[in-house]
């Protein structure tokens, strides 16, 4: 059963407002898990000052599970976690999946590998009523605190009505939620429901929309509470892919955005970034090939790095589009200020140690 002293203690931790990098998966020219090399991606988060991690998430591949990796890489990342010694408020999150038999057992896992919380994806029951699918995160929700995950349906996902999402924020296990559609209106939805739901001071509220992430960061959102009254309500950190990369500027810009809570005035500079930033995600994620080199650009970036010798996939088809390599070049040379180039080269021979 879910504890509810932790799922309490994960909640105030997510309520601060967390960089949560979706770690990536390490493989080396053949294929195999490099755990050398898994395990420095995970230090280079936490050095970087990531707030917490999320492990067997879409960005770490959900292929882990067919190829017998997803113990072993939930395993690692936890150990690594435990031998630096973060502290108490490091959020450790792991992805369930699958019907309802499969992410219960996976929550179950995540549980005995030390970690906090489970990001659930629905992406599996995509033909599932609203009744069905909350039934399914009550079920998750009584074994670990939940994580909600609104995945965009271009790489898998499945969309989720206003009345879902105000259920979902009324399960008691709810800490958070990953808002992930890439799509204003259906992140509106997620917004409303938690407003509509009673719960909107309850529920830490994370960007996953890696096309928009500092307007999501910056914006007070207010909506109607449960009573009609308004709420205000805000995006306190974020989930995401984006942030497996150029992490500790990822670190830099959630504390600018943090200092501007409460201020009548967005500076200028901020949203010159915010289009800078998505621009860069543009050429990770692949945007021009319909996200079809979004996990292959991540490895790419953190290849250039130093951090992985390879950029493959367990996936043969995920890889580099054409013409996404010169994209990566292009976003490097004309935001030079948003990579941690200097970072990693100084810390990357520790890492790998």
């Amino acid at each position: 059963m879910a504890d509810s002293q932790q799922t309490t203690r994960v909640r105030k931790a997510l309520q601060k407002g967390l960089v949560i990098p979706a770690h990536p998966l390490a493989l080396d020219d053949k294929g195999r898990l490099d755990e050398r090399r898994q395990r420095a991606l995970t230090r280079y988060y936490i050095d970087a000052g990531s707030g917490g991690l999320a492990v067997a998430v879409h960005t770490t591949q959900f292929e882990i599970r067919q190829e017998g990796l997803l113990q072993p890489v939930l395993q690692l990342a936890a150990d690594v976690v435990t031998d630096v010694g973060v502290g108490s408020d490091f959020v450790r999150i792991a992805g369930a999946i699958g019907p309802t038999s499969q992410a219960v057992a996976e929550a179950i896992l995540a549980r005995e590998c030390g970690y906090d919380a489970v990001l659930l994806s629905l992406a599996a029951l995509g033909d599932a009523t609203d009744d069905e699918l909350i039934d399914h995160c009550q079920a998750v929700a009584d074994e670990m605190p939940v994580v909600g995950f609104y995945l965009q349906p271009a790489v898998g996902g499945r969309l989720l009505s206003f009345d879902f999402w105000r259920r979902f924020a009324a399960i008691n296990d709810v800490v958070a939620i990953k808002m992930a559609p890439f799509n204003r209106y259906q992140t509106i939805d997620v917004l409303r429901g938690v407003a509509a739901s009673g719960r909107g001071h309850d529920i830490a509220l994370y960007t996953g929309n890696d096309d928009n992430i500092v307007l999501d960061l910056l914006t007070n959102h207010r909506l109607a509470g449960a009573d009609g009254a308004a709420i205000d309500l805000r995006i306190v950190g974020g989930l995401l892919g984006h942030w497996a990369v150029w992490t500790k500027r990822a670190v830099e810009l959630l504390q600018r955005c943090h200092k501007l809570v409460g201020k009548d005035q967005v500076p200028a500079e901020m949203l010159t970034q915010a289009i800078e930033v998505t621009d860069s995600n543009a050429a990770f994620f692949d945007v021009a090939n319909g996200f079809v080199g979004c996990i292959a650009g991540i490895h790419e970036i953190l290849r250039r790095q130093g951090l992985l010798t390879s950029i493959r996939c367990l996936n043969p088809d995920e890889r580099l589009s054409p013409g996404q390599s010169d994209e990566i070049d292009r976003v490097y040379a004309a935001y030079p200020h948003l990579n941690d180039d200097a970072f990693v080269a100084e810390n990357i021979d520790r890492w790998l140690s």
